[in-house]
C-alpha cells in the first residue's frame, strides 16, 4: 500500500513538473538563457559566476513568465491546433488560475534577480515580457507584423547579457540586438512556413504574405543577407569595446552563407522540406554564432 502511494506522489511529481517545463517552454527558455550568458562574456571585463547564476535564474523566469502569460491568453485557440492542444491548459491538466500563479511569481523573482544585477537589466527583462504578452501575443491574430514586433523582445536576450555585465547600453549591445532581431525573421518564417496549416486552424497570420509564397521568400533573403551583414560588423572595428578578429568574422560569414543558402532554395523551391532544413540551419548559426564571438573574445584576450 506504502509503495503503491509513493508511487502515486512521483508520477504527480513528475507530471507537475513536466506540465512546469511545458507551461514555461523549458527548451527555449534555456536557450535565451545561453544567449544572455553569451552576452555577459561578451560584456564582463572579468566573469562573476554569481552574476552569471542570476542572470540564468532571471532570464528563465522571465522567459518562462512570458510564456506563461502567453497560454493562458491562447488557451482557447491552443485547444484548435494540433502542436499546441495538448499543453497543460487547454489539455485539463493546469487550471488558468494555477498559470497565473506561476506567471505572476515568475514574473516578480524574474526583475528581482536581474534587478540585483543592475537596474537597467532588469528594466530591460521587464519590457520583454510586456511587450511579448501585452503586444505580440494578441497581434499574432491581427496582422503578419506580429512577427515584427516579437522580435523586439526576442532580440533582448543577447545584449540583456552585456548590459548586466557593464550596467550600460550603448552601440555594443545594440549592436548584439539587431543580430539577433534579424535572425529572427528567417528563423520564425521558416517555422511558420511548416506550420501554415496548423497556425491557420488558430487564427494566427505568420507568415509576411499570409502565403507560403515567393513574396515570402524574397522576404526571408532579405532578413537573412542583413543579419549576415550585421554579424560581421563588428570586424571592422566601429563598434566600440565589441570586436571580431578576421578569422572569426570568416567563420561567421560562412555559417551566414549556409542560411543564405537555404533560403534561397527556399525561394527555389518553396517546400515544407526546404522550410525545416532553413530553420534547423537558423538554430545552428545563432548557438554557433554566439560560441565563435565568446571564443574569439577569449582567445584574444589570451594573446
Amino acid at each position: 500500500m506504502k509503495t503503491a502511494v509513493g508511487t502515486a506522489k512521483n508520477n504527480t511529481w513528475a507530471l507537475g513538473f513536466s506540465d512546469f517545463k511545458e507551461i514555461t517552454k523549458a527548451r527555449l527558455a534555456i536557450s535565451v538563457v545561453f544567449s544572455s550568458v553569451a552576452g555577459y562574456f561578451l560584456g564582463a571585463p572579468e566573469i562573476n559566476w554569481f552574476s552569471i547564476l542570476l542572470l540564468s535564474f532571471g532570464g528563465y523566469c522571465m522567459v518562462g513568465a512570458s510564456n506563461a502569460y502567453n497560454q493562458v491568453i491562447e488557451k482557447d485557440l491552443d485547444a484548435l491546433m494540433k502542436r499546441t492542444m495538448n499543453r497543460p491548459i487547454p489539455a485539463g491538466r493546469m487550471t488558468v488560475n494555477k498559470a497565473m500563479v506561476i506567471a505572476i511569481i515568475m514574473t516578480v523573482l524574474g526583475v528581482i534577480a536581474l534587478y540585483y544585477l543592475n537596474p537597467k537589466t532588469a528594466m530591460f527583462g521587464a519590457i520583454s515580457i510586456f511587450l511579448y504578452t501585452s503586444c505580440y501575443t494578441p497581434l499574432k491574430t491581427k496582422t503578419p507584423l506580429a512577427v515584427f514586433v516579437g522580435a523586439i523582445p526576442g532580440a533582448i536576450p543577447f545584449m540583456l547579457g552585456w548590459v548586466a555585465a557593464t550596467d550600460d547600453f550603448g552601440i555594443e549591445p545594440g549592436t548584439l540586438f539587431m543580430i539577433q532581431f534579424f535572425w529572427q525573421f528567417p528563423h520564425f518564417w521558416a517555422l511558420g512556413w511548416m506550420l501554415d496549416d496548423d497556425y491557420k486552424k488558430g487564427g494566427f497570420k505568420m507568415l509576411p504574405t499570409g502565403k507560403k509564397d515567393k513574396g515570402t521568400a524574397l522576404q526571408i533573403i532579405m532578413y537573412t543577407f542583413w543579419m549576415l551583414l550585421i554579424s560581421i560588423i563588428p570586424v571592422f572595428g566601429i563598434t566600440g569595446d565589441l570586436q571580431l578578429s578576421i578569422l572569426a568574422a570568416v567563420i561567421v560569414f560562412l555559417m551566414g552563407a549556409v542560411m543564405l543558402f537555404f533560403a534561397f532554395r527556399l525561394y527555389e523551391r518553396r517546400d515544407n522540406t526546404s522550410a525545416k532544413k532553413l530553420m534547423l540551419a537558423s538554430v545552428s548559426y545563432i548557438t554557433l554564432m554566439q560560441l565563435v564571438y565568446v571564443g574569439d573574445k577569449m582567445i584574444r584576450g589570451w594573446i
